[in-house]
């Protein structure tokens, strides 16, 4: 299944060393069609953090209102994010995917033959055996996970003999360099160099320096890329504080990497870093345009909206004031539906009463009267003790005594 996975990433790397015969070269232009690749997913996670990080006042409003209720105010910052279209996922989401395609790029690296030219493993068998029959090679007691890279190195170096040697075995094996500015790439840097070259020949110290300085100058860029997209985007200082551990986090993880694996990796991570800051300074230019005439539109038209509002409140009002207000007729059918029952309540009611006070008058019988504690239909709504001149009478009895 990984090998389906890897596959197209092969392919990718295969074309490009046949087209530029450098193995370097084929890294950084791997980088660059990766990049490309990615650009509108990456433009439309940019996109959507320059949006969010414009609504840090509204979000900042939304958590002062609702401080200390969590639920109200997980409600309101969702119908923000609704209004705005903003998906606040979409920047981690987009922002992870290098690192399958960094893994997918060290196993096509390390494994040169089987994975990025696809031969099998009797093919790698039998090159081996070639080598170790010549003395060219020895077999490592424990595992070595890039053992393949020396094998394509031998047979880089010695290709006319082996061709002549096992031709029918190198049916998809091609002849293929990692020197990149006399490194090379196949090789792991190593941070105890300087006890094993020659400071004599630079033949001998300049490959080894080389690929030591590769981690330190990836880590850099890699910390330069994540400084320039924070200065560009001018972050909010509680995002600012969040972020300060990954850009401490993530050079160290490359120095890491790139002294664990292969020069070829460091060299994609420098590229890679080097295109992020490229990509990100011209989309946050194309962007700033962008929502600053979306910003505008919708001031605009708030605008309008407040105006036409007031313009409808002040035509009212005056309306209201020489007495010629107008019934509203743009009511929806569920209200005028309503309006209509309750016509039609009231005048059965009206109908019942009416029947009611002539049926009681043809048989003679007097209507009640009407209790001073009566309201409406509630005989005894204020109390059956109730007098309405109770206090009359208290102030009469009190001034004849």
């Amino acid at each position: 299944m990984w090998a389906t996975i890897t596959k197209p990433f092969a392919w990718l790397m295969l074309w490009l060393y046949s087209v530029t015969g450098n193995y370097g070269i084929s890294v950084i232009l791997f980088a660059l069609v990766v990049n490309l690749i990615l650009l509108p997913f990456m433009a439309k996670s940019k996109k959507s953090m320059m949006r969010t990080t414009r609504l840090q006042p509204k979000i900042k409003e939304i958590q002062r209102r609702h401080e200390g209720n969590q639920q109200k105010m997980n409600e309101e910052m969702s119908k923000l994010y609704r209004e705005e279209k903003i998906n606040p996922m979409s920047g981690c989401l987009w922002s992870l995917i290098p690192f399958p395609i960094l893994i997918a790029l060290y196993s096509v690296i390390r494994q040169p033959l089987t994975r990025m030219m696809g031969a099998s493993q009797e093919t790698v068998t039998a090159i081996q055996n070639y080598f170790v029959g010549q003395g060219l090679y020895t077999v490592p007691e424990k595992a070595n996970a890039y053992y393949e890279i020396t094998l394509t190195q031998l047979a880089h170096d010695h290709w006319n003999e082996l061709t002549a040697a096992i031709p029918d075995s190198l049916d998809k094996v091609r002849d293929i360099s990692f020197n990149f500015l006399g490194l090379n790439l196949g090789d792991t840097p190593n941070w105890r160099f300087f006890t094993d070259v020659d400071w004599s020949s630079a033949a001998s110290w300049w490959p080894a320096l080389g690929l030591f300085l590769i981690p330190f100058v990836s880590a850099f860029l890699s910390w330069a890329s994540m400084k320039v997209s924070n200065m560009i985007n001018n972050p909010d200082p509680q995002a600012q504080a969040q972020m300060k551990s990954m850009n401490i986090m993530m050079p160290l993880m490359s120095i890491w990497i790139c002294f664990v694996m292969p020069g070829a990796l460091g060299i994609y991570w420098i590229a890679n870093s080097i295109f992020g800051m490229i990509r990100d300074f011209v989309l946050t230019k194309i962007f700033q345009k962008q929502l600053d005439k979306e910003d505008a539109e919708k001031l605009a038209k708030r605008s309008a909206r407040e105006k036409e509002l007031e313009a409808k409140a002040a035509e009212t009002a005056r309306k209201k004031a020489e007495g010629r207000t107008e019934v509203n007729t743009n009511t929806s059918k569920k209200k005028l539906q309503a309006q209509s029952k309750q016509s039609n309540t009231e005048r059965r009611q009206a109908a019942a009463k009416a029947e009611r006070e002539e049926r009681n008058a043809r048989r003679g019988i007097k209507p009640a009267e009407k209790a001073e504690s009566q309201v409406g239909d509630r005989r005894y709504a204020r109390g059956r003790a109730y007098e309405a001149d109770r206090f009359k009478k208290s102030k009469e009895e009190s001034t004849e005594q």
